[in-house]
């Protein structure tokens, strides 16, 4: 018992600066956040004030909060299985790379280490109406391409093509999955005649259900938190003369909480999220019982 309790100790040394972190910047700036959303806090004075329920009601009033809320439904939903059939389509690519698979993964994970300021300066070059590369090529097909930062129907579309740029995560977790699959079993529906679409769908996506099912959840996760791009495009001039679909439900809270220094009703917000994510979550998780095939459970 005495070594035991040692090594217990150690154990819990060395993970003590992680448990520190997370109880004074996660766990303790969740409960602050909590308090203050049942409060009028203002930052400019420093006076904070019970409020009861009173933010928790003023978002069922603003008409913000429900479009915001529909713009990053709308986001998430085009978004997530994008990326995910992007990352997937990627991964079979270089699983089939044979000896130059590492010099293409380094070249396709290389868009996910730009930073998001500069990815942004990209794209708004990218996605500009008149003279951008985008709309260029597609009039090389006699398409005329959208207004992607001026039409309210192709601001969306225009964030999620921004995503993509930075799916290399995703693909990198897929990759491993699909080197888990076992080869034997291709090769025994191969005999059977099966054809690489038939392999793919009845021995590739399952086998890598556990690895969708991931995906799925924290791409959903980050959808509802999106920001970066949505801030960078269109509102980091700090002018209102942004197109209302590009109004995102992270963008809002960040202008309640340093602009209108509201934290109270920022905070409410913030729990809303929450909420609406760990709903969501709970869902995936449930079906995920049903698509989501476990080895080891098999086996058992």
């Amino acid at each position: 018992m005495t070594l035991r309790r040692r090594e217990a100790l150690a154990g819990y040394a060395f993970i003590s600066p992680w448990i520190i972190g997370f109880l004074v910047f996660t766990a303790g700036s969740m409960i602050y956040s909590l308090v203050v959303s049942f409060s009028r806090y203002d930052l400019l004075t420093g006076s904070i004030s019970p409020a009861g329920a009173e933010n928790y009601a003023e978002l069922l009033q603003d008409p913000k909060v429900a479009q915001s809320l529909g713009n990053t439904l709308y986001y998430a939903v085009l978004a997530v299985p994008l990326e995910i059939i992007v990352a997937l389509a990627l991964a079979l690519v270089l699983s089939r790379a044979g000896r130059a698979a590492g010099f293409f993964r380094t070249v396709f994970y290389l868009p996910k280490m730009t930073p998001a300021v500069a990815t942004a300066s990209v794209f708004l070059i990218l996605l500009n109406g008149n003279s951008g590369a985008i709309n260029r090529f597609l009039r090389l097909f006699g398409i005329e391409g959208p207004q992607w930062l001026v039409d309210p129907h192709w601001v969306v579309p225009s964030i999620v093509i921004m995503t993509l740029w930075g799916v290399s995560g995703t693909m990198v977790i897929f990759l491993a999955a699909l080197n888990t699959v076992p080869r034997e079993l291709h090769e025994a529906a191969s005999v059977d005649g099966a054809g690489p679409v038939r392999r793919f769908f009845s021995i590739t996506v399952p086998m890598i259900s556990g690895a969708i099912f991931f995906n799925v959840v924290v791409l959903t996760i980050a959808a509802f938190q999106v920001f970066d791009q949505a801030y960078l495009l269109f509102w980091r001039d700090q002018t209102n003369a942004s197109p209302s679909s590009s109004l995102f439900y992270a963008v809002y809270l960040f202008q309640q909480a340093f602009r209108q220094f509201d934290f109270g009703f920022a905070s409410a917000m913030a729990w809303l999220l929450f909420a609406i994510v760990l709903v969501i979550t709970l869902i995936q998780v449930k079906l995920s019982n049903r698509f989501v095939y476990y080895e080891a459970e098999a086996r058992s």
